[in-house]
């Protein structure tokens, strides 16, 4: 007899896509909590706060009023640019954090 003539129609392929099906919805669960944990960073001595989320959403940016007496419009640019920066940075390293183990160590959506 052939090898594998009784085996069950699709048995070791049923249980990987099972464990597929598993690991998807596992990396979607993932993915929504990541949405809504934030992450801050500042600049300009904490100035210029930018908020993001862990799936890389801006959420907020604040400017303290009394730097805008101070400060010329290049330099306020500047410093909201090296915010946001900072803050997807922080959001990336999370994303990789709670995603990595899940994904292999890929972002699904870099």
């Amino acid at each position: 007899m052939a090898k594998g003539f009784n085996r069950p129609p699709g048995g070791k392929q049923q249980g990987m896509m099972a464990q597929l099906q598993k690991m998807q919805q596992q990396l979607a669960e993932a993915q929504e909590r990541l949405a809504e944990e934030r992450v801050t960073a500042t600049s300009g001595g904490g100035a210029v706060k930018v908020t993001m989320t862990g799936d890389q959403k801006c959420t907020a940016v604040e400017i303290d009023p009394e730097l805008l007496q101070d400060i010329d419009a290049e330099m306020l640019q500047d410093l909201v640019l090296s915010a946001v920066n900072l803050a997807l940075d922080q959001s990336r390293e999370l994303a990789a954090e709670r995603l990595g183990p899940l994904t292999g160590g890929g972002l699904p959506f870099s």
